[in-house]
Order: structure tokens, then C-alpha cells, then sequence
């Protein structure tokens, strides 16, 4: 900002403050100061960007006198900013100041005895406000900015609004008054100098020639006047799609091919027509014209024409197809609808087909219990080709029960049987003949027609009784049959009883059902406890079918309800029970009670294995002497070496030959004299107890028998001192190991000891 500027900025902020000294003595009435009780001080203004020290107003009290008071001020910026005379109540300014941090201070006055340093009188709030300058250049509330506005848009069409503040104080002239215009060089768009809104200019804003514009923008303080403070920012405008372009198809003409074998909804190619416009404006349709057997669909991805088969094609029916295309876009065009078309041509490729049956399925008939070789039916195939080549046909399933003739007639193998199968499905080949690797498959449904060659049977076990109170007439079973043959709404059951002096009847119902009913009364199941009654059923086919089936009926003494309370032909049969189910219980309970058998004698064969252990040198082998009667702990187990009886056992006594090497255990107390009978004595009652435990169950051995492989685990009958292990490394293991090397090592001196 150039000095003249602010020389006039200055002089304008000065006259603005005289005006409003003025305006506020006339208020008063004329009067120059402010009066608070029994303070005075005038206005107090600062203006801001002053670096050097000035005074800016004083204050006055009643209280105040020269020599015995001071004043004194607090409160923001008192000591740094602001100062006060202490003898004159001068306020004095002593750093720079802006007013956009801080427009006023807020200060406390009050007046103090010197001797006392206390406060006298009352104290007073006054204000500092700091008077505005053109120091602040507009702020753009963001750079750069963005708008979009649609293409060929008429003039004075609104594409965004700008804005920009000035932090400077807005009641004091234009300081805060922003204006704007455009910087850059152009004559497409215009800008509201006072509102910053930016419009359309040019009419003619094609995107599909450009969509991007840059513009700088400036922001001025000081409203239309001269100078002032200015800021620039980057405005970006963006042109939008709108649908202003028809599709077009670059040629007139696209040539295809497609193989007749293109199966129903294969794709044979696709087309494209090209559009200018982006987005939703650019999606097209495709229709194809005749569509009978060609469709054309929209790929939404690459908004290309997919060419697809609605039906087959024939080379020998049709080699050529010329297909008509239009594209057209789904939304108007400037408020028109346009379409665009070209032509498609496409020809068909001749393949070898395979034959074709005049059926897409058969459904034969045949009629169970017929000899081999009964014809079924006929299936026909012929070859779609000019050459019309002979066919020939094969079975692909079922070729155990039937078979295909040159001509498709098909045959049975074997009689049918209805009851075990009623449908056989099949699947019929056909094939040029010498050309097996192109084939058409037919299915064949084969229906076995029903016979009436199985005669009813009872359609359930009945366990009837009769109570020996029933009176004549009485039902005392329902029975029911049933047919293995097809059981139509045309056959029909008949029930009888051959015996006519029987004490039962049958009656039927005409529902497949029958009543057995009481012919003669007065039973009794002490004289007979049961009747067998002998049913006959037969059927109204032809030939008639009938078979026979005998009912037990049991006597039993029944209730008020004829639930019968005691016949034992009834419980037998109710509760299931046949010879076959008692011959398996028995047999169950025979295996049971071998098992039972072999288990028992195998443990009294272990227990007398164990129980024969008798003192047979060689098979016991260890017996264990209590040692803790001898007294001394470890100390008498070291001193006695167990490995000597052992020797004396089973090898007897050495002769003994006499060395100059010192006693194996010197180093530790001899036990007594009487110490190896006492050992003895030990050993020979242990030996002796068969039923005793050890006394040292540290050293419990499971006895192995006389023959086993694995003998004894005992080191009692191996002897220390010709045992073939060598323990000498014990020597080296320290002291720790002394006595086990001692015991175990080899020592020459030990070799010469005998007994």
C-alpha cells in the first residue's frame, strides 16, 4: 500500500472520530468528559499499526493528591501494552496494536496512598478501543473453486457464486467492502462485481469440443473506489452432458457369418453405433428388423449391439439373412426422437448334422408276460442334411431287456413283469451310418400293460377271537385284501369260507373288505381254544385269479367290551413270538454261557501257574531280606555285598587266595561277626514263606515260569563280580559315584578275593 493511500486513510479515520467525539458531547449536553462518581476521563482511542510509544488519553480522580497518591491501572496489557503516568493519570500506548486480534482492552483505575499503599476512594472501568486501517487484503473462502453448468446453456445461466471476507472493520468506511471481477481473458462467462456470482456468456458451450475452463478471479476491498486491498483464486467450470448428438453407425453394411449349429441364445456377433454424448445421454437401444429369429440386446458396459439366435438356423432351409438395425437413444434428442439404422448380413455355415427323430420323446406300449422278441413300438430318425444319408439306431441303456432294429423298431428280450417294474425308461441313439461321433438321442418311455396274474392275498396278519358269550352274529374281524396286479376302480374282491357247516361266515362289503361273523354260538376254550378257518379271495379279472389263507381264531373269556381277559392262543400269536426267534434266544444264551466257562477255567489255569511256585532252584528268583533290623541304614546295606551269597549259591565257595590289596570296604564300619548267619537265617525264612510279600518292594519281580524266553529280571543270580558289564566308567564320575565304583568298577584286588 502506497504512503499517499495511507496518508488518506489516516485523514479519513481522523475525521470519523471527530464527528463521533462530537455526536457524544452533544448527548451529553455539552459537556467534554465522561463523568463515573468522582472519576474523569476522556475517550480513549488507539489506532492499530503504530509502533512507537504515544499517549492516548488520561484519566482523573477527586481522590487524587500531588505527592501523597498515585495512580494506578489494571488489566489487559497494562505493564506491556498499556502504561499510566502515576502522578498525572496519563495512558500511554507502547506497542503496536491490531485490531483484527484484539478491537478493545478493558482497564481498572483506581487511586493509592503512597505511604499506605492502599486503595483510596472507589476505582473505575474504562475502555481502550482500537480504531481500524486498511490493513487487511479480501479472503477467498476456498481456492480453487469447482461449479459445472450444463452445456449450450443460454446467457446470464447462473454456474456458481464466489465469496471472499475482509477481516478489517466493516463500520469503518469500505474497508470491509469486497467487490470482484475476472482476471482472465475470455468471453464465455461474466461475474457479478458485487455479489461474485459468475454467469453464462456464450451461448455456443459445446462439451464435446471442450469441457474444461479455467478462471482467476480477484476479490478488492474498498468497494468501486480506487486502491484498497485485493486477493485472486482459481474458479473451476466444468461443462455437463446433455443429449445434443444422435448415434450414428459408421458403415452402412456389416457382413457375419454363423454356423447352423448355434445353439438358441449363442451370440453371432456384435455392432456398435457411436455416440458423442456421455453418461445416461449416450445409452442407445437396438432393435433388429425382422426379429423372428434374431434379437439384439444393449450391452450396458460397452453399449455395443449383441446379435443373438431366437431360433435355429438352417443352411439347407435358409443360406442368407439380411437383418435390418436401428439404435436410437432412449431420451430425446433437443427435444426430437432420432434413429439411426444399418444393415447386417449374415450367412449361414453348413455343418454334418445328426439325424433328427420326428419326436422329441416316445411313450410305447407293451403288455406283460409276453414272449421274447414281442414288438414294442417304433422310433424314427432322419438325416437333416441334402445328402440324406441312411440311419442307423442303438440302444444306451436297457439292453438286457430289450433291443433296436435297422428300421427303430424296438423289441423285448425277455417277458416283462409288471408288478416288479411298470415303466422302463430308455434312451434311443441315432447315427449316420459309418458316422458314430455325431449322434441325436430320443428317451423312450416303455409302459408294461397290466395282466391279471396274481391273486389277492390278505392285506395284513389278523390275530381275531371270539368270546365265548358272542352271539350269533357278531363281528369279530374285518379283513382286507390286497392285489400285486393294477388295481383299477373296476376290480373287485370276493371273500368266502368252502366249509358252509362252519361256525363262521364272511360277508363282503364290496370295499376289498370283509366281516367274519359268528355263525354258531356257545364256545368253550376248555373244549376248543382255537378255530382255523379257511378263507378263499379271488378277483373279477380274466382269467380270475383267487388263492386261499387260513385264519386262528382263538376262544377267550372277554368283558362287557369283548376285550378278552384270558386265552392263550391269543397271547402266543399277539406277542410274536415264533420257533425261530426262541431257537436264537437259546442259542444266544448256549454261546453266553460257554464264554462264561472259557473265561473261569483260563483264570484258575493262571491262578495254579502262580500257585505251584515251589523252591525249585534255578525258578525262584529273588527273595528279599528286611534289612533294617541289622540297624545303621545305608551303612549295613553298603557293608554287606549280596553279590557273595549269590556266588555261594550257585557256584560255592572259591578257594581263597590271599593279596596284598587292601579291604574292599575300609572305608566304612565291618559289621559283626555274627552278621552273615543273621543273613542267612533272613534269607532262609523268606525263601520259605510261599505266601508272604517282600519285604523291599523296591524290588518286586513278576515271575516268568521255568520256560520262559525272557527269564528272570533279577540281578540276584548274576554275581557282581563275573558280571560281563563293564561298570569301570564309574570311576570317572566324581566322588558322588566312589561307592557304586567301588562295588560295580573292576579292581584287580577283588579278583583275588575268595570264600
Amino acid at each position: 500500500m502506497s504512503r499517499p493511500t495511507l496518508s488518506l486513510q489516516l485523514l479519513v479515520a481522523a475525521v470519523t472520530f471527530v464527528v463521533s467525539a462530537a455526536q457524544q458531547v452533544i448527548s451529553m449536553g455539552g459537556n467534554s468528559s465522561l463523568h463515573q462518581s468522582d472519576w474523569i476521563w476522556n475517550q480513549l482511542h488507539c489506532w492499530e499499526g503504530h509502533s512507537e510509544p504515544r499517549q492516548i488519553g488520561k484519566i482523573k480522580s477527586l481522590w487524587h493528591k500531588e505527592g501523597q497518591t498515585t495512580y494506578r491501572v489494571q488489566g489487559e496489557g497494562v505493564g506491556t501494552i498499556f502504561k499510566v503516568n502515576p502522578e498525572t493519570g496519563d495512558i500511554g500506548v507502547y506497542r503496536e496494536l491490531d485490531r483484527e486480534k484484539k478491537d478493545q482492552y478493558r482497564l481498572e483505575g483506581s487511586v493509592i496512598n503512597k505511604k499506605t499503599l492502599k486503595q483510596i476512594g472507589t476505582s473505575t472501568n474504562f475502555t481502550i478501543r482500537i480504531l481500524d486501517l486498511n490493513d487487511n487484503a479480501p479472503i477467498f473462502t476456498k481456492d480453487p473453486f469447482n461449479g459445472t453448468v450444463a452445456e449450450m446453456s443460454s446467457k446470464g445461466t447462473s454456474v456458481m457464486t464466489i465469496s471472499a471476507h475482509d477481516p478489517d472493520d466493516p463500520t469503518v468506511d469500505k474497508h470491509a467492502k469486497v467487490t470482484y471481477k475476472i482476471l482472465s481473458t475470455q468471453n464465455n462467462f461474466y461475474i457479478d462485481s458485487m455479489t461474485g456470482t459468475i454467469y453464462v456468456k456464450n451461448t455456443n458451450l459445446d462439451r464435446e469440443r471442450k469441457k474444461d475452463y479455467q478462471l482467476i478471479v480477484q476479490a478488492k476491498d474498498m468497494g468501486l473506489d480506487q486502491g484498497g486491498m485485493s486477493s485472486s483464486a482459481t474458479v473451476h467450470i466444468s461443462l455437463t452432458d446433455i443429449n445434443d448428438n444422435a448415434p450414428f453407425f459408421r458403415h452402412r453394411q456389416y457382413n457375419y457369418t454363423a454356423s447352423e449349429a448355434t445353439p438358441i441364445g449363442g451370440a453371432l456377433g456384435r455392432v456398435k453405433a457411436e455416440d458423442l454424448d456421455e453418461g445416461e445421454n449416450a445409452r442407445i437401444l437396438y432393435t433388429v428388423n425382422p426379429d423372428d429369429i434374431f434379437q439384439i440386446t444393449t450391452d450396458p458396459r460397452t453399449q455395443e449391439g449383441v446379435i443373438t439366435l431366437k431360433k435355429p438356423l438352417d443352411f439347407e432351409t435358409q443360406r442368407r439373412h439380411l437383418v435390418g438395425v436401428e439404435a436410437e437413444n432412449p431420451t430425446l434428442v433437443k427435444g426430437k426422437q432420432y434413429k439411426t439404422s444399418t444393415t447386417l448380413l449374415i450367412d449361414v455355415l453348413d455343418i454334418d448334422e445328426p439325424p433328427v427323430f420326428s419326436r422329441s420323446r416316445y411313450i410305447l406300449r407293451v403288455a406283460e408276460n409276453e414272449p421274447n422278441a414281442t414288438a414294442v413300438g417304433r422310433v424314427s430318425a432322419a438325416d437333416p442334411d441334402h445328402a440324406k444319408q441312411p440311419v442307423s439306431y442303438s440302444l444306451l441303456n436297457g439292453m438286457d431287456l430289450f433291443r433296436i432294429g435297422n428300421d427303430g423298431m424296438i423289441y423285448t428280450r425277455k417277458p416283462l413283469d409288471r408288478e416288479a417294474m411298470a415303466w422302463h425308461n430308455i434312451t434311443v441313439a441315432a447315427s449316420e451310418v459309418g458316422k458314430s461321433n455325431s449322434a441325436s438321442y430320443a428317451p423312450v418311455a416303455i409302459k408294461v400293460l397290466d395282466k391279471n396274474d396274481n391273486a389277492p392275498t390278505l392285506a395284513d396278519s389278523y390275530f381275531p377271537h371270539v368270546c365265548e358269550n358272542d352271539p350269533v352274529g357278531t363281528v369279530i374281524q374285518v379283513i382286507s385284501a390286497v392285489d400285486k396286479d393294477e388295481m383299477t376302480p373296476d376290480v373287485k374282491f370276493f371273500f368266502s369260507i368252502p366249509l358252509k357247516a362252519s361256525n363262521f361266515s364272511v360277508k363282503n362289503n364290496g370295499d376289498h373288505t370283509a366281516n367274519i361273523t359268528v355263525n354258531q354260538a356257545g364256545f368253550n376254550q376248555k373244549e376248543v381254544s382255537k378255530f382255523s378257518v379257511s378263507i378263499i379271495m379271488a378277483d373279477n379279472g380274466s382269467p380270475g385269479q383267487s388263492s386261499n389263507a387260513t385264519l386262528d381264531i382263538s376262544v377267550c373269556s372277554c368283558d362287557r367290551d369283548r376285550k378278552p381277559i384270558r386265552c392263550s392262543h391269543l397271547a402266543a400269536l399277539r406277542s410274536g413270538v415264533t420257533v425261530t426267534i426262541l431257537l436264537i434266544i437259546f442259542l444266544c444264551i448256549i454261546v453266553t454261557i460257554a464264554l462264561a466257562v472259557l473265561i473261569v477255567r483260563w483264570k484258575l489255569q493262571r491262578k495254579s501257574s502262580f500257585g505251584g511256585l515251589v523252591k525249585v532252584p534255578g525258578e525262584i528268583r529273588e527273595q528279599l531280606v528286611q534289612y533294617d533290623e541289622e540297624g545303621g541304614g545305608e551303612m549295613d546295606t553298603n557293608s554287606f555285598d549280596i553279590s557273595v551269597l549269590n556266588s555261594l549259591r550257585t557256584k560255592g565257595a572259591r578257594p581263597l587266595r590271599v593279596t596284598d590289596c587292601p579291604p574292599v570296604y575300609a572305608q566304612v564300619r565291618k559289621p559283626n561277626d555274627n552278621m552273615g548267619t543273621v543273613v542267612r537265617m533272613r534269607k532262609d525264612e523268606a525263601d520259605g514263606d510261599r505266601d508272604g510279600l517282600p519285604y523291599d518292594t523296591l524290588h518286586v519281580y513278576g515271575y516268568e515260569g521255568a520256560d520262559s524266553v525272557a527269564e528272570s529280571l533279577s540281578s540276584l543270580d548274576v554275581s557282581s563280580v563275573d558280571s560281563e558289564q563293564d561298570y569301570d566308567f564309574l570311576n570317572d564320575w566324581g566322588p558322588r559315584f566312589h561307592m557304586l565304583s567301588e562295588l560295580y568298577g573292576f579292581d584287580p584286588c577283588r579278583e583275588s578275593l575268595a570264600y
